[in-house]
């Protein structure tokens, strides 16, 4: 986290520059000036099992790419995401991908968001694993943790662990995990529409 507080205070003055040359003009959300309004997430609205692992720390890095801002990138073999901010930047979180078999590449759009949700597992799943509970009511316990974005008609999705000990690993059956924490952050910044490329 002192990480993440440092790189934000490195480049408050210059995200104080383009608030004043931006003058009355409407702040795209994926400037450095909307990145450093934008409030932390309160602890309490990711329940308890959020704040206490963060393995690797949220922060903004530099990122040159062709993608427009608001577009998601995610690196299997780096096992990060970078949601693409203006001015060659990025928001760079760490992220848990699928295991050897299940990993996958390829591009889709969000088109749900939820919070808390319920988890239904796939029947591709459930053939592999017929123990699996067939519906789990969202919640603390549930493995899609605080918050999901649905992708594309896909089984696949960025969504919350109960297990932060997974990020920066390959053990899923193919979707995107993040720490409840940084993907409640996530969650805030980015829209049904939005741009995933899986690399």
């Amino acid at each position: 986290m002192n990480r993440i507080l440092r790189s934000v205070a490195a480049l408050a003055l210059a995200g104080g520059a383009m608030i004043a040359a931006g003058g009355a003009q409407a702040q795209s959300p994926f400037s450095l000036a909307s990145l450093l309004s934008i409030d932390p997430v309160p602890s309490s609205s990711i329940g308890r099992v959020a704040p206490a692992y963060d393995p690797i720390p949220r922060e903004i890095v530099n990122y040159p790419t062709r993608f427009a801002p608001g577009t998601i990138v995610v690196s299997s073999e780096e096992r990060r995401l970078y949601l693409v901010l203006e001015d060659g930047k990025a928001l760079r979180y760490g992220v848990g991908v699928g295991r050897p078999g299940f990993g996958w590449t390829g591009e889709h759009r969000i088109t749900m968001k939820r919070e808390w949700p319920d988890w239904r597992p796939p029947a591709e799943m459930l053939k592999r694993r017929p123990d699996l509970p067939r519906h789990m009511a969202g919640g603390e316990d549930n493995p899609l943790g605080a918050r999901a974005m649905y992708l594309g008609s896909s089984i696949y999705r960025i969504h919350g662990s109960n297990e932060p000990d997974t990020i920066g690993q390959a053990v899923s059956s193919g979707c995107i995990r993040m720490t409840n924490e940084d993907v409640t952050d996530l969650y805030e910044r980015v829209k049904v529409g939005a741009r995933v490329i899986v690399l």
